[in-house]
């Protein structure tokens, strides 16, 4: 079965991955696809609220049975979906490790957060929860205050967020369904932080990429760094 198919809408709903979450315990198959037109208590990692005003943004949260190749491990899981993820986006489009989507803004040309993954897996059960957010047409000055100096937009119309959806899903069919080494290929291609200045809560290095676990190496002058969890900052 496709990926979107069974589809679930909503209007408003607390958290697209809430709902996918419980539709999968109750059985729901392969390729269940929720939408919402808002959320409102939309979440990013480490429990981040995730804003986006009504009717702006693609919210949308997949149900994956039998994991696909690169979903034997959930690092490379998040990693082949931000793939998608940039692809549909476009050319530009870079990855920040370990889940945020950037794209550079009109007019400064600052790689900017338009969208972010988060990853819910049991696999135990053989199957996980892909949620996906992406500012499709967010107008930046709507957004909390905190956001203003990290958060970008796409700047397309809310007409583009239906079209936008089928072309993320036959990206993500595309690259759930490559092996490891082409996903990790893909996703060093657009890294926002090799050759960078990083910070961490253990310290400071230059980001070196991405192992073959999904995992990022860090270089602090002293020591290389292995991070499989945590926030990395742009900057010293």
């Amino acid at each position: 079965m496709s990926l979107g198919s069974p589809r679930v809408h909503r209007r408003q709903t607390g958290s697209s991955n809430a709902d996918a979450r419980a539709l999968a315990l109750a059985g729901a198959p392969h390729g269940t696809l929720v939408t919402a037109s808002e959320q409102t208590a939309g979440r990013g990692r480490n429990g981040r609220s995730w804003h986006a005003p009504a009717g702006s943004a693609l919210l949308c949260s997949l149900i994956l049975r039998a994991f696909p190749r690169t979903g034997e491990q959930t690092p490379l899981l998040s990693l082949a979906a931000g793939v998608a993820v940039a692809e549909a986006v476009g050319e530009r489009a870079l990855l920040k490790w370990p889940n945020d989507v950037l794209l550079p803004q009109p007019g400064t040309g600052d790689p900017r957060k338009v969208g972010g993954i988060l990853v819910e897996a049991r696999p135990r059960e053989a199957w996980a929860v892909v949620g996906i957010g992406l500012n499709v047409a967010v107008r930046v000055a709507e957004l909390p205050p905190e956001l203003a100096g990290s958060a970008g937009t796409l700047g397309l119309e809310r007409s583009a967020i239906e079209p936008l959806l089928e072309r993320l899903l036959a990206t993500l069919e595309h690259w759930l369904e490559r092996s490891p080494s082409e996903v990790l290929d893909a996703w060093r291609a657009r890294d926002a932080l090799l050759g960078r200045p990083l910070r961490w809560d253990g310290g400071t290095g230059v980001g070196r990429g991405v192992d073959d676990k999904g995992h990022l190496l860090v270089d602090s002058g002293t020591a290389r760094h292995v991070l499989d969890a945590g926030e990395v900052h742009l900057g010293a």
